[in-house]
């Protein structure tokens, strides 16, 4: 939605988006054409997600009659097919994005052996097909490579939403009155799915060494998600109810802001994200984040000066919060530091895409793009692309048979 809004509102651009089509979803509205194209329901393997058909053929030939010049592919599955057919068609090189450790998510939804593997082959040979690949870090890029991924890809950031700066006390108040936040205590803050692999564990874990401590705080865990229940369970079992509290999904995005500008220290041990958003979101606000050293979200973080790194281990954390909280004076200039060095916009890093797509469109009509590796299924691919273009010519020969008619009957009704 960032890249559609930016490319389209800010450089005044054509942009097409093409998703996989959810039921009850509204796709008028948008400042860029949405063409849905038919999905089925996989949300019981992978939560929220439905798998687009790719093969879709009218939705296919309606795309390629935008006659795009690039065409961009943020999901190694169904809408990378999808763009390799359309490449068949239109000739536009085709970008792929990655954004997510899949690997993870196959494993959670087909657990370990043949058929993690063989989804894995399937999805690198994918990627392999596409013209140039992007990372959001380089972390993100040598993990594509553990997984089988042979060829060059380029660090393109991502950004955020928020604006540089903080909200007003006004707005921190309002949308924190309802939480026991008392002033003077420090603030730790949580935003995302509220899934384990994300490293919640470790941070109650850690909060619970720090109230054995008899150090007082507040943790604010913000987002919903499959693993909610258990970790609520958790908190009550380590008798931290008091000190710990579920907001639940924010999805305003300016009490969100809030939400960070009221928070002390940002709280994310994940060694799962490929990026971190959220660490740049609450940098934008000026808060700091501690992290897992040497993870993707922990990129261009200096200890100290605009974020803090720890071993993965709760200890770590808790010993880190209880030396930092002595002075939260110093905390804040961290923050600040963070929102100096760290923060990106969206406006920013879709000028920065848009540019490289220039670089691109220019290198394919001049030839100078690099060979791209071809993989077995192209020949699928060709096929569907030629599917595809018989179906227009169908189409169009139709339209023309019409087209005819109607004047024969009108020339005759007319003599």
């Amino acid at each position: 939605m960032n890249y559609g809004r930016v490319l389209t509102e800010e450089l005044n651009e054509k942009v097409v988006v093409g998703t996989p089509k959810y039921p009850d979803v509204d796709y008028t509205g948008y400042p860029y054409k949405v063409i849905p194209y038919p999905s089925i329901d996989t949300t019981k393997i992978v939560a929220g997600y439905r798998t687009g058909n790719s093969l879709a053929i009218r939705e296919i030939n309606e795309i390629a009659d935008e006659a795009p010049d690039i065409i961009h592919t943020h999901c190694p599955a169904a809408s990378t097919l999808m763009a390799r057919v359309l490449q068949y068609e239109t000739g536009a090189p085709v970008v792929f994005t990655y954004h997510t450790k899949f690997d993870i998510d196959i494993e959670r939804a087909v657990g370990e052996g043949l058929l993690k593997k063989e989804t894995i082959r399937a999805m690198v040979q994918n990627i392999s097909a596409c013209d140039e690949v992007w990372v959001v870090s380089k972390g993100a890029g040598e993990n594509l490579r553990s997984l089988g991924f042979e060829g060059d890809y380029r660090v393109m950031n991502n950004g955020v939403d928020f604006a540089r700066g903080k909200a007003s006390d006004e707005a921190v108040a309002k949308v924190t009155s309802d939480y026991d936040l008392p002033k003077g205590v420090p603030v730790f803050l949580f935003v995302g799915r509220l899934v384990k692999y994300k490293g919640i564990p470790l941070i109650l874990d850690a909060l619970k060494i720090l109230d054995n401590e008899g150090m007082d705080f507040r943790m604010l865990l913000v987002g919903g998600g499959p693993d909610e229940d258990e970790l609520k369970d958790r908190v009550i079992e380590l008798g931290l109810e008091r000190k710990v509290i579920f907001t639940g999904p924010i999805r305003d995005r300016e009490a969100l802001r809030a939400i960070n500008t009221r928070g002390d220290l940002f709280l994310f041990p994940s060694t799962y994200d490929t990026n971190g958003i959220v660490v740049r979101e609450a940098a934008a606000c000026g808060l700091a984040s501690v992290l897992i050293k040497n993870s993707c979200a922990a990129e261009g973080i200096t200890h100290g000066r605009n974020g803090y790194v720890i071993d993965e281990n709760p200890e770590a954390m808790a010993a880190l919060l209880k030396d930092v909280c002595r002075d939260l004076a110093r905390v804040k200039q961290v923050g600040e530091n963070a929102m100096n060095e760290i923060y990106i916009s969206w406006e920013d890093a879709v000028r920065c895409a848009h540019r490289r797509y220039g670089e691109l469109i220019e290198m394919s009509k001049d030839g100078a793009l690099p060979g791209r590796k071809h993989v077995p299924t192209d020949f699928l691919f060709e096929a569907t692309a030629d599917l595809a273009e018989g179906f227009r010519r169908i189409k169009d020969l139709r339209a023309t048979i019409r087209e005819t008619i109607k004047e024969s009957f009108d020339n005759e009704f007319w003599d």
